[in-house]
């Protein structure tokens, strides 16, 4: 069965973690059984019962019942499916039970994913991000370390360890983290915007605005990317450029707090 995962960044102060995204492709229904064997048409059903349950399941979830769905996955848990059917069923648990809110329950169904499959790299991802939501730094570093130990030429899995550093401080690991990513992937505006933070933290301005200024090249519409280039051209005296940042944060930012406050330093900023 193939796993994959649906995965998006948003443009933060720290962007957070992918959403929480299907982890595979499932197989059609068990054809009718040709057989009168008891124990056969007994393991037969009990396949038909998986399936289709996986099939409700993802129905629930494509509408918005995750309810509904908790219950399709807890059943199919009972079953005892084998692998991957089994990691999958935890894993697809674990989005349901974000989406009602239940963390704790979350990151257990992900861990039981990943003890089950320790290469499921999707459950050891988002596992990662639900750690970040409950703001567990401590927990979502051991896991994104694992995460990286599991698959160290893994772009999420450097993002996911590289962003907990910087939550947590340590901008060295964080420097680390985020230029090995963007040496496999250059063109990740975000991960250049998170490496300029991590270079802020260091004091190193130079670094921080040449690569706020590649994260703006590579997405002009980045508004926070502008603005935090703003703040740091002023801090090295370049108030006509700064202005022109901050000018661009209010342009091109969706958000209005973050054009208001554009704004007004903009204004402020005298020549």
């Amino acid at each position: 069965m193939k796993r994959f995962l649906i995965a998006f960044g948003t443009f933060g102060v720290c962007a957070l973690l992918p959403a929480i995204g299907l982890a595979q492709a499932y197989p059609e229904v068990t054809p009718v059984a040709r057989t009168t064997d008891a124990p056969i048409l007994r393991k037969l059903a009990l396949e038909r019962e998986i399936t289709e349950r996986f099939r409700l399941g993802l129905e629930a979830d494509a509408r918005g019942d995750w309810k509904r769905e908790r219950a399709e996955f807890e059943r199919i848990i009972t079953l005892h499916p084998k692998e991957p059917q089994g990691s999958t069923a935890y894993y697809d648990l674990g989005r349901s039970q974000v989406n009602l809110g239940a963390l704790d329950d979350a990151v257990a169904s992900f861990e039981t994913a990943i003890g089950l499959d320790p290469a499921f790299l999707a459950a050891r991802a988002n596992l990662v991000a639900v750690q970040l939501m409950h703001n567990d730094l401590a927990a979502a570093r051991t896991s994104a370390d694992a995460f990286v130990a599991r698959a160290p030429d893994s772009a999420r899995a450097l993002y996911s360890r590289g962003l907990i550093a910087l939550r947590s401080g340590d901008a060295a690991v964080a420097l680390q983290d985020f230029g090995n990513l963007l040496r496999r992937e250059p063109t990740y505006a975000i991960a250049h915007y998170d490496l300029a933070l991590a270079e802020l933290k260091l004091n190193d301005l130079g670094s921080a605005q040449r690569e706020l200024q590649t994260a703006i090249g590579l997405a002009p519409t980045f508004a926070r990317a502008h603005f935090t280039l703003g703040t740091v051209l002023l801090r090295v005296g370049k108030r006509d450029r700064a202005r022109d940042a901050f000018a661009a944060a209010e342009r091109t930012s969706r958000d209005l707090t973050l054009r208001t406050l554009a704004a007004s330093v903009r204004d402020s900023i005298t020549h």
